[in-house]
């Protein structure tokens, strides 16, 4: 058996779309969006921006065939919680791309809200509510546009950030 030090299924970097690496390059923060219409549902979300305003909103790109699509059409809201170093299992299992028997909300402490489960010891998170517009298809992904309805802000701590499909840390807090 041979341990590799990157995925044995990735494209080779030469081989990738040049868009693609692009992305790859920029440093994103790892959010939890959840909701729960009937049971809770969440899924890892990277591609979001907050954009502050009257009212402030929130915009992500949605995987159209993900759970967490279906469940936001029907609940239409969401709660989102940002992500620290010490969540990369629980990023990975609501990713799909690591176990979690008994299902990854079984991961972690959670506080229930009126927009779905929040992470206990996330260092901020938001509840929003969907616009009434229908998202619109942006390449692979739905824009998704959410109005913010309420904010909480914990203990600071350096977020989890995605770059080049790996997750890192900022070298010092901010």
């Amino acid at each position: 058996m041979t341990i590799h030090s990157d995925h044995p299924f990735l494209t080779p970097e030469p081989d990738r779309r040049p868009i693609r690496r692009l992305r790859g390059r920029l440093a994103s923060p790892v959010t939890l969006w959840t909701t729960r219409p009937d049971d809770p549902v969440g899924l890892t979300v990277s591609s979001m921006l907050v954009a502050d305003g009257d009212p402030p909103k929130l915009l992500a790109l949605l995987d159209p065939d993900s759970d967490l699509w279906d469940a936001l059409a029907q609940s239409r809201q969401a709660a989102v919680s940002v992500l620290g170093w010490q969540h990369r299992a629980l990023a990975d299992a609501f990713a799909g791309v690591a176990p979690a028997p008994g299902g990854a909300f079984r991961l972690a402490e959670w506080t229930d809200t009126s927009w779905g489960p929040v992470l206990s010891d996330a260092s901020a998170w938001a509840g929003a509510r969907l616009v009434d517009a229908e998202p619109r298809p942006v390449g692979w992904a739905l824009a998704v546009e959410a109005v913010v309805e309420r904010v909480g802000v914990g203990e600071d701590s350096p977020p989890l950030l995605h770059r080049r499909g790996r997750y890192a840390r900022l070298s010092e807090p901010g």
